[in-house]
């Protein structure tokens, strides 16, 4: 079983989407949290589902939504670091900015 760390930024992410999907429709925001920490969760148990991407970074298309969830493994530690969370219209290389603060 892996440990999952979410940075703050990648929780602002998924914060700022679900304002918007409310705004647009009444509980869809909701809908959107739920599938997120759905597939983020299932990352403890199988994280590496996902191919790699990005030198050590893998991506995981959220269901019936059009955004990325990037994170990384750390075997070492048997942790997942969540990154980003992204729009899959916005330049992917954003998530890289990130990683090396």
């Amino acid at each position: 079983m892996y440990n999952i760390k979410i940075d703050e930024e990648a929780l602002n992410d998924i914060r700022e989407i679900v304002i918007w999907y409310n705004s647009q429709l009444q509980n869809l925001g909701l809908r959107f949290h739920k599938q997120v920490k759905s597939q983020i969760n299932s990352l403890k148990s199988h994280p590496h589902i996902c191919e790699i991407r990005y030198e050590s970074v893998r991506c995981m298309l959220v269901k019936k939504f059009p955004f990325m969830i990037y994170y990384s493994i750390n075997e070492e530690y048997s942790a997942v670091e969540i990154y980003a969370v992204f729009h899959t219209s916005r330049n992917p290389e954003i998530w890289n900015t990130r990683r090396k603060q």
